[in-house]
């Protein structure tokens, strides 16, 4: 598996996550939703640099021009709740995809709530076979949302490339994801930005806190 890291290069990205962070922009949910597809927007420029690629040509008034365009079949994936306004990003770049969502939940299974795991309800999505994915999840924690939507998901079908899309990772959710699918060269991650460390309660630090509840309001 490859891991790109989107924060070691000069961009746009660089500023919406600043904003993200930001406590005093966190305050307006349309800000925080529109930075989040702001991102999802110029990851998918990035990804789709990796496509494969082949002339058309097409009709105009005048003439017939030629133009390289991709020839992937992508499925855009993505985890209820917290990736839809990241997923929209995605959808406004390449808008001839299908679609595929993953309803999960992470849950603690400890008084104390320091031990977390992931429930999958349902996924919803058309044969992967032969197409390429790319699942779009804003947080990637400890890495295991994105590994059971990855595993969830490749039960429909096995894709020709995967791309694993996240705005900010923890150092230790990589490094589960680059352990479990090593011998993987079919597979990237992407992460707009890594940052070091988790806390007691699986949080990304310094992160932004939680990116459902800043996008949508708060839950029981």
């Amino acid at each position: 598996m490859k891991t790109v890291n989107l924060s070691l290069q000069p961009s746009l990205i660089n500023q919406y996550v600043s904003e993200l962070r930001d406590v005093d922009v966190q305050g307006s949910r349309m800000r925080f939703r529109e930075n989040v597809r702001r991102i999802g927007q110029c990851m998918a420029y990035e990804i789709s640099r990796c496509l494969d690629y082949s002339v058309k040509q097409t009709q105009t008034p005048l003439g017939v021009a030629s133009s390289h365009t991709p020839d992937d079949h992508v499925v855009l994936a993505t985890v209820f709740r917290a990736g839809l306004p990241m997923h929209q990003g995605f959808l406004d770049m390449m808008d001839q995809a299908d679609n595929a969502f993953v309803s999960a939940y992470r849950y603690y299974t400890d008084k104390e709530c320091r031990n977390v795991d992931v429930h999958i309800e349902y996924i919803a999505t058309p044969d992967l076979t032969d197409r390429t994915l790319i699942i779009a999840d804003p947080m990637l924690a400890t890495g295991e949302s994105m590994e059971l939507a990855l595993e969830a998901l490749i039960t429909k079908g096995t894709p020709r490339k995967v791309h694993l899309a996240c705005i900010i990772a923890s150092q230790k959710g990589v490094e589960h994801l680059e352990k479990l699918y090593a011998d993987r060269d079919d597979i990237t991650l992407w992460c707009a930005v890594i940052d070091p460390e988790l806390n007691e309660r699986s949080y990304i630090v310094p992160g932004l806190g939680d990116a459902g509840d800043l996008e949508f309001g708060g839950k029981l």
